[in-house]
């Protein structure tokens, strides 16, 4: 019952579409009861038209109108630079009124109505994707209205730089009952919105509550909720997925991420790809095809009902419904992978990439360089090993803003867990106390003292054990400049770490020849503990994990070079790209060095060039390549203002998946177009030789109509 009831419903949507469609079908009954009744007698008899029944009167003005509306259709397209090939409906409907098949002429008025139907639903159901994105946008916003909060009380806020901020008062559950319901476009820079459980967030901002969590899915296809503290980033179109938040607005609404995104989308819509240009062409000769066909039926047989039989047959539907709902298909298959183009033509050229340029850091790489192991340093005696090394490093790590510092910090979580697992499972982890380690009541490491020196290092307590992380002459300097460097027994031989200086043990060259030489590519970090050097944590730039295989996908597409653009050092640009398998490297660039090289690419004529980065350095390269592809994790950057794709999702797999969506696109356009004309005119040469009637053929012709634009719908599955 409910699938009957889900059916009559999308009847009734399709008829509010196009209001002459039900008109349409009920003059049928009219036509078949009261078709040669002369209530006025025969008053009414027109040379042309003969003498028609109330019914036929009827199914003319039904058509005055339809040709009069298909007309206007027609002057708006030409209007707006389409070509209007409506020509040929208009011709054949009139054409079988002149001969006297109403019937047919009510077939043709079924097509013409019943093909608007299913164009609406063809592009809506292309564009479920794309809508869906539209719907969630958010429309208004709740602004704070305590006294004392709001733009004129920024200060209120603390430092927006990293680390720890400090929250107003305003940040209470008592602003839940104190804010206006404005729309999103009122709100203006430095206002305070509340945020309710379950609502999008409206612009973007900076979060004033202690923690938040958000689902991003709208934003960049994130699949499981962040959890977010008090001064992050608020992107607009993230929503609200725990209890209410408040959030000052950093931007308005026109400038926020959402509406960026919301104009991506825009721009890809009303675009038009130049495959569906070329096909608006393609139907001027067909139309004369058409006529022409038909003119010669009429002229051999000196029959003029073989004109309407050959028009009826004759639809430029599969060029002018079938290519663009193909595009749009694409259009939102791409978007449900988390790749948003600005505009169709960026999907036409997507098909054709024969080169793509990589950045390395932050696109073939991760963002940040990744601890890759723990190195204890020979001889020393201790009773850590490497996981509690992690721990207590990444502890204070997180303190740092270094670049190091992140990579760190996430493998000392990792660590932490593990430790914390072995706790559990075997009791203590270390041969100490269980007051002082996990398993003794104590889930988290109680840290004090943190101190970091700019360039040098970061230093702590954590658990009663002093640790300093960094460089080598800081994590061995003692507060004399001094160390025994490992060796558990204070009264061994001491070691100046200071450069260029000796001691009776040696020398900072000795310490760094007994942990042994680092690879180009890798960089370390050295740290004590209780003033001791035990260790150094060894990070290196390293490839995404599914960068090795994203880009054996694209070479099984068949993109015949991949290149690295990078203006990191050869020697560490050559072990990335033998790990992921990229072709050439050009090595030590500045910017306008990347340029150079992508316009030498561009210099063949049959090269379409493709340049995939996420920094601000990559900007310029974005802008000058055939298309140039922008990774983001969701936030706006002057990467994705340049590129003309931009990947929502982070995730290099998007590359290869962009081009096999966009090439299966085209294949699938095309293959509508063709078959679609082939039967037309199949159908039209059966028409002339009087082997299809001309009502068969009306119905015949709505057939192909329906084939051509179910065959472009196939766009939609996911096959890629």
């Amino acid at each position: 019952m409910s699938a009957l009831i889900r059916f009559f419903t999308k009847i009734l949507d399709i008829c509010r579409l196009v209001p002459m469609l039900p008109v349409v079908v009920i003059a049928a009954i009219p036509l078949a009861l009261l078709g040669d009744w002369h209530p006025w007698g025969h008053a009414a008899d027109i040379a042309m038209l003969g003498d028609p029944g109330f019914g036929q009167w009827l199914i003319i003005a039904l058509v005055l109108i339809i040709v009069a509306d298909t007309v206007r259709g027609m002057i708006d397209d030409l209007r707006h630079g389409q070509v209007g090939v409506d020509l040929l409906a208009v011709v054949a409907i009139l054409s079988t009124v002149a001969v006297h098949e109403y019937w047919a002429s009510w077939a043709v008025m079924l097509m013409v109505t019943s093909g608007e139907a299913i164009e609406e639903y063809a592009q809506a159901k292309a564009e479920h994707s794309l809508t869906a994105l539209m719907e969630a946008a958010p429309r208004t916003a709740h602004v704070v209205s305590l006294p004392g909060v709001g733009r004129d009380s920024a200060g209120d806020v603390g430092d927006a730089s990293e680390g720890f901020r400090r929250v107003g008062q305003f940040a209470t559950a008592s602003a839940a009952h104190r804010f206006d319901t404005v729309p999103v476009e009122q709100v203006r820079l430095g206002d305070v919105l509340m945020v309710l459980p379950g609502e999008t967030v409206p612009v973007d901002g900076e979060l004033l509550s202690g923690t938040a969590t958000l689902d991003l899915s709208n934003i960049n296809g994130e699949p499981v909720p962040r959890e977010v503290f008090a001064g992050a980033r608020m992107m607009s179109g993230a929503v609200n997925g725990s209890s209410a938040l408040t959030m000052r607005a950093t931007q308005v609404a026109a400038d926020s991420q959402y509406q960026r995104i919301l104009e991506l989308v825009a721009s890809a819509q009303e675009s038009r790809p130049a495959v569906v240009k070329t096909a608006d062409r393609l139907a001027v000769p067909f139309t004369v095809l058409s006529l022409v066909i038909a003119g010669v039926a009429w002229a051999v047989s000196g029959v003029p009902t073989r004109f309407a039989q050959v028009l009826v047959l004759a639809t430029p539907c599969p060029l002018l419904i079938a290519a663009p709902v193909a595009y749009i298909a694409g259009t939102g298959r791409l978007a449900a992978a988390g790749v948003l183009i600005k505009a169709q033509d960026v999907l036409e050229n997507l098909g054709r990439v024969t080169q793509v340029f990589f950045d390395k850091t932050g696109t073939l790489t991760v963002k940040q360089p990744q601890v890759v192991r723990v190195e204890m340093l020979p001889g020393a005696a201790t009773q850590f090993d490497g996981d509690h090394v992690l721990m207590m490093a990444g502890v204070v790590e997180s303190y740092s803003v270094h670049i190091l510092s992140k990579g760190i910090a996430k493998a000392g979580t990792e660590a932490m867990a593990r430790l914390r697992r072995q706790s559990e499972n075997d009791g203590r982890p270390c041969p100490e106390s269980a007051a002082v380690w996990f398993g003794g009541g104590r889930e988290h490491p109680v840290v004090k003292g943190i101190n970091e020196e700019a360039g040098k290092g970061v230093s702590g307590e954590v658990n009663g054990h002093v640790v300093r992380v960094g460089r080598l002459s800081f994590a061995a300097a003692g507060k004399d400049g001094f160390l025994t460097a490992g060796n558990a027994d204070p009264t061994g031989p001491r070691h100046d770490l200071r450069p260029g200086t000796e001691a009776a043990g040696g020398t900072e060259e000795d310490i760094l020849t007994r942990f042994g030489l680092l690879q180009p590519d890798e960089m370390a970090s050295y740290v004590s503990i209780d003033g001791r050097l035990i260790a150094r944590i060894v990070l290196r730039d390293v490839p995404r994990a599914n960068a090795k295989t994203a880009l054996a996908k694209l070479h099984a597409l068949g993109v015949a070079r991949l290149a690295m653009l990078t203006g990191d050092k050869r020697a560490s640009a050559d072990i990335i790209a033998n790990e992921v398998g990229i072709d050439e490297v050009h090595a030590e660039l500045f910017p306008e060095d990347k340029v150079a090289a992508v316009k030498s690419a561009a210099e063949d004529g049959n090269a379409v060039t493709m340049m995939v980065g996420d920094g601000v350095n990559d900007a310029p390269v974005l802008a000058v390549a055939d298309i140039g592809v922008a990774m983001t994790d969701g936030t706006s950057t002057a990467a994705s203002e340049s590129a003309q794709v931009v990947i929502m999702t982070d995730d290099i797999a998007a590359v290869p998946r962009a081009i096999a969506i966009a090439r299966r696109t085209k294949r699938v356009m095309l293959q509508a177009v063709i078959v679609g004309l082939a039967l037309a005119v199949i159908g039209m040469i059966a028409a002339a030789f009087d082997l299809i009637p001309v009502v068969v053929g009306a119905f015949l012709q709505e057939a192909i109509d329906v084939v051509s634009i179910l065959w472009a719908l196939t766009a939609l599955i996911d096959r890629d």
